[in-house]
């Protein structure tokens, strides 16, 4: 079985961030047909995506429900910088804090992930 984590730190101001965002879910989607086992991280600016995503109006939002369950969670530190805290938990997400309040991408390599960021 592959390991894939996605770490997403694309801001949410441009077309281009919003198909990476779609590619990653893209990417997830195949993973999880796979069986392969998949972690899904926002990180720095990317944590401004969940509020956005959960708005039904956006073009990701259908994507983004079915991708949410498969979410590992959301740098608290970034979350917090960035001002939508209260935006990650109201939609349900854990707020990862394993080193120096972020979350440890350090571990995805120990733990033998292949990394992707975007």
């Amino acid at each position: 079985m592959t390991k894939i984590a996605i770490v997403v730190f694309a801001d949410t101001n441009t077309m281009e961030a919003m198909g990476k965002v779609s590619n990653a879910f893209v990417l997830a989607s195949e993973a999880i047909e796979a069986g392969d086992e998949l972690k899904i991280i926002f990180e720095g600016a990317g944590t401004k995506w969940i509020g956005e995503m959960e708005k039904t109006d956006h073009t990701l939002h259908q994507m983004y429900l079915g991708m949410k369950q498969h979410i590992t969670g959301v740098c608290a530190y970034c979350a917090k910088a960035f001002g939508v805290k209260n935006e990650i938990e109201k939609a349900g997400l854990p707020l990862l804090d394993e080193y120096k309040n972020h979350p440890s991408l350090r571990n995805l390599f120990v733990e033998g992930f292949h990394v992707i960021i975007v």
